[in-house]
This record gives C-alpha cells, structure tokens and sequence, in this order.
C-alpha cells in the first residue's frame, strides 16, 4: 500500500496522502499549509478524488483550503463533528494560534460507511472520546490493511479528553473496539509515529484490560 505522511501545520499534524497503482488518491487530516502536499501530488501525476477527516478540530483541518479546489465537496467527516467545520471554534483557533474557514460543502459519514476511492475500500469505525464525532478509517488495498486512528490512540498514548466534547468513558469505549483488531494491523496516527495494535496492547497504558 503506497502512502506517505505529511506533518502539517503548527502542531504538526500528521496527514496522510495515499494512492493505488492507478494514481488514484485521497488524503487524511490536511492540518496546516498543504502546498507541499499539491506538489506531491502533481509531480507524481495523481488524481486526488477526496478528504478524509478523523476529526473537527482545527489542528486537523486548517489546510483543507488548499485542497478543495481538487476534490470539491468530497470532504468526508462524521455527522456527529460536522457542527466543528461549519462552525470552527473562535477560542480553539485563538489558543492554538491557527486560522481556518468554514466549510459547508461535505458529507457525513457514520459508523459502517464504506468509502470506495480508486483500489482502496474505507470503513469507517466511530471512536468517539477525545471529540464526540471521532472516527478512524480501516483502510483495505487487496490484502492489505491500515488503521488511521486520528487524535484516538497513539504510540503508547491516547487522545485528551479534557477539550470541550471529550468523554474519557467513550474514549475507553473506543480502545476496547479497537482492541478486536488483530495484533499486526499498522497504526497511523494523528500526532507522533506510526505502531500497530499489537504494541499498543503491550505497551500502552491506556489499553483496555
């Protein structure tokens, strides 16, 4: 599966760009300026079809600017964080010292949604708790698969919950929904490196026991 990570913005946000063999590509959680991310795609000839946002926090969607003039509306977040790209909050982007705009051109998107972009298929895994819309993305290309887990679980670590909207209860129900992934599934997260579940089940201290 061919991906790359692109930490963007001032908390440098991971985002993801995948593509198929066929150049078709849609992106993950564009954080900041993503002019480097358009030059990627350009010089490589990719056909990039969407967006894919884990979350509605502006850390993970402030360059998502500079990527609507290729994919328009085929913006895809969850209906219960749609409100946090209609209407960014004023207090997070003067805390976090980040600008966005409003975006009203999307879709919304739910617990077993598939998305089907080019050779990939998307499932969509609610995993509420660091903000009440969290998702994660189950990424399949033939036999291959990825989990991107947003602002959910990190490298031996997890998303706060102590932000406007976060639940600790919902966050521990979402790592137990993870914890049913097998153990060699890779990992990409919104912030810091990429592990798989099976080092999270061995060392992180947030696992569901």
């Amino acid at each position: 599966m061919q991906y790359k990570r692109f930490p963007l913005g001032k908390l440098w946000t991971n985002g993801y760009l995948f593509w198929d063999e066929g150049g078709e590509a849609f992106f993950i959680d564009p954080g900041g300026d993503a002019r480097e991310v358009l030059e990627f795609v350009r010089s490589q000839g990719l056909k990039l079809r969407a967006v894919l946002l884990t979350h509605g926090h502006v850390d993970h969607f402030a360059g998502l600017g500079d990527l609507l003039p290729l994919v328009g509306g085929e913006v895809y977040i969850s209906r219960d964080d749609a409100d946090m790209i209609r209407r960014p909050s004023e207090a997070m982007q003067s805390a976090l010292r980040i600008r966005c705009e409003s975006v009203t051109d999307f879709h919304e998107i739910s617990e077993g949604n598939v998305l089907e972009i080019g050779a990939f298929r998307i499932e969509v895994l609610e995993t509420p708790g660091h903000t009440p819309g969290g998702v994660c993305y189950l990424i399949r290309e033939g036999g291959e698969r990825i989990l991107a887990s947003g602002d959910t679980l990190f490298a031996q670590s997890v998303g706060r919950t102590d932000l406007t909207g976060g639940e600790p209860s919902k966050l521990d129900d979402s790592l137990r929904k993870l914890s049913k992934l097998p153990d060699s599934l890779v990992v990409l997260p919104g912030h810091g490196p990429e592990t798989t579940i099976g080092e999270e089940r061995q060392h992180n201290p947030f696992w569901p026991v």
